[in-house]
């Protein structure tokens, strides 16, 4: 489900899966987002966990896990409604306290009421005041969909490029050039589902396309477009309104 126009400079979207035992042997491709999931597991317990940044393909961590529900942070939401640094959790996690914004495994109940009452505490936690030069900084990468330098972002918003780059590492973990080519790869991917196994931004060529993809999904562009046994999933999600 997407963000409501109030949050969607901080969440990228909601989602639920359920019978996770069933999705052994999918894979889990990065998307540039940070994900605080609520879980639900098999023997009756309640887990809450904050996701990394992923900067290479792994498989679904199955476990014992029977429903959760996400939010998926852009970094912006990192920033400034979690206001923590997860540069130590890169290709990793960590658990939070199980009380964490007063969710419960009632809660997991109704995907609908989750994602209000998560929207609702956001708008809470929004601060009065900003810093501009990130909010363009993301706005410019989120529009040119990753295909920028940080050259040409600093000359943009009037910041260095090494205190972008300090920004980035400190924040996320990963420079702006990674970052950027994780969502230059999530961009691929719609022209990649619509068979498209080619480059449509900008890639060198066809070999660099290919080692890009690969490098991020673990398989070629012609293995993505067939997504054998829908290991996948980000070629089966769909938004809700």
């Amino acid at each position: 489900m997407k963000p409501t126009i109030e949050i969607d400079r901080y969440v990228f979207g909601f989602s639920q899966l359920d019978h996770i035992a069933d999705l052994d042997g999918s894979v889990i491709i990065p998307n540039g987002m940070i994900d605080m999931m609520f879980c639900k597991t098999l023997n009756g317990k309640f887990m809450v966990g904050l996701i990394g940044l992923e900067t290479q393909p792994k498989l679904i961590p199955v476990q014992s896990i029977e429903r959760f529900f996400c939010v998926s942070f852009k970094p912006l939401g990192l920033d400034y409604i979690l206001k923590k640094s997860i540069a130590d959790l890169v290709n990793g996690g960590m658990h939070l306290p199980m009380d964490f914004w007063n969710i419960n495994e009632d809660n997991l109940a109704d995907f609908n009421s989750f994602c209000h009452q998560i929207t609702e505490k956001i708008k809470a936690l929004i601060p009065q005041k900003l810093d501009e030069r990130k909010v363009e900084l993301f706005n410019y990468i989120y529009k040119n969909k990753g295909e920028v330098s940080i050259h040409e972002l600093s000359e943009k918003i009037f910041w260095s490029e090494r205190q972008i780059n300090r920004y980035f590492k400190q924040l996320l973990g990963i420079s702006l050039k990674s970052y950027c080519n994780i969502l230059r790869f999530q961009a691929s991917l719609k022209h990649i589902k619509d068979g498209e196994l080619y480059p449509q931004l900008n890639y060198t060529d066809q070999s660099h396309f290919i080692k890009e993809i690969k490098k991020l999904s673990g398989v070629s562009p012609k293995v993505l477009f067939k997504n054998p046994d829908h290991r996948f999933l980000q070629f089966l999600v769909f938004d809700k309104d």
